[in-house]
């Protein structure tokens, strides 16, 4: 039984912030119920990951793995030829660690490692951010043991009796934000915060540039800018704004999102679901700008969700100017009884239990398994 003894926990997925964070928040969830936990992490080489989880102090290996869906045909032969050892990697971290259960979050290393653990008769679970799966949590879907989902509508794409709706988890020191105050923005003026996806956006970025850069100047003088642009796009971003005099806080990733969310008025963001979840849980009312090209124009789907219940704008990129967003931002900016109203819309529609919930799933198909 789960309530007995220790618990082996094996996670899974990542590649982009989006799949990790959460599963860094079912982590700590998981320590916090039941401290005796030990968890392993099991995940893609890039810096990015295990960066992230050797500062939350967390174990992790890597498997040899690639992406398939929407690959060059010369990339997709190499993910494919590579998956025989993908599986034999992560059937001999399963042994090894011996775990109870594992849980994928998406991506594409999580389709090896969850299906070497249902041939090895470990207990599994996924946990689908979008309201459109992805591939990998669409195959796994048929063998897995449960599916725990984030948003409404999602749970078409799986057999009914293995879906839970959870919600998507928010990390610790995001949730330790509830029931502060606000800290105020330079000078009191209202801060908009920019965050264009763990990968960044340059068509993001450059459209909020030209929005401050309009001859009015009217946003540099009203609002004070925080601007995270990714690795690419930094120094650009950086130059442009110090050589037109506005002060501005760029770079290209905030490690203490926490902080900076917590002097935030309004967002300028695409549309991925864990920000999105981050952002709902804190009331912070978001225009939103999907990504266009995300697998089966998920960020749309997940936008609309939060556009449906109040809480935000959205706009297609191709439909936007630097005109339109400047002028959208300062209509928020100004109203502030209506960007109230967003946010207490955004907040109603976020779900701050979800990782109690996937822990409760888990430990539950444990013993439903075993």
């Amino acid at each position: 039984m789960a309530g007995k003894r220790p618990i082996r926990l094996l996670l899974t997925g990542g590649g982009t912030g989006g799949h990790l964070f959460p599963a860094i928040a079912t982590a700590q969830e998981f320590r916090r119920i039941r401290p005796d936990t030990e968890i392993l992490f099991v995940g893609t080489r890039r810096k990015m990951d295990t960066a992230a989880l050797t500062q939350y102090g967390f174990n992790s290996e890597s498997i040899v793995s690639y992406g398939v869906k929407g690959k060059k045909p010369a990339q997709l032969i190499k993910a494919v030829a590579t998956l025989p050892l993908s599986y034999v990697q992560a059937v001999r971290i399963i042994k090894k660690f011996c775990p109870d259960i594992i849980l994928g979050v998406g991506g594409y290393v999580t389709g090896p490692v969850v299906a070497a653990g249902k041939s090895c008769g470990i207990p599994t679970v996924i946990h689908e951010q979008n309201s459109i799966p992805g591939l990998a949590n669409r195959k796994l879907g048929r063998i897995v043991d449960r599916v725990c989902l984030s948003l409404p509508g999602s749970d078409k794409y799986f057999s009914s009796g293995k879906t839970v709706h959870t919600g998507n988890p928010i990390r610790v020191n995001i949730l330790d934000l509830l029931g502060k105050k606000r800290i105020g923005g330079i000078l009191e003026k209202p801060t908009l915060l920019v965050l264009g996806g763990s990968q960044g956006a340059q068509m993001v970025n450059k459209l909020v540039m030209e929005a401050f850069l309009l001859e009015d100047r009217e946003l540099s003088s009203k609002i004070h800018l925080i601007h995270q642009t990714g690795t690419k796009d930094a120094a650009k971003v950086l130059e442009v704004y110090a050589r037109a005099g506005i002060k501005a806080e760029v770079k290209p990733f905030f490690k203490e999102m926490d902080k900076v969310y917590a002097r935030t008025d309004l967002l300028v963001s695409r549309a991925g679901a864990t920000t999105l979840s981050e952002i709902a849980v804190l009331g912070k009312p978001a225009i939103l700008i999907p990504y266009p090209y995300a697998a089966d124009d998920h960020q749309t789907k997940n936008g609309e969700y939060y556009v449906q219940g109040g809480g935000a704008l959205l706009y297609q990129e191709k439909d936007l100017s630097a005109t339109i967003l400047a002028q959208c931002i300062a209509n928020l900016i100004c109203n502030p009884e209506g960007l109230t109203e967003m946010g207490t819309a955004m907040k109603k529609l976020s779900f701050p239990d979800a990782a109690t919930k996937i822990v409760a799933c888990c430990l539950e198909t444990i013993d439903m398994v075993n």
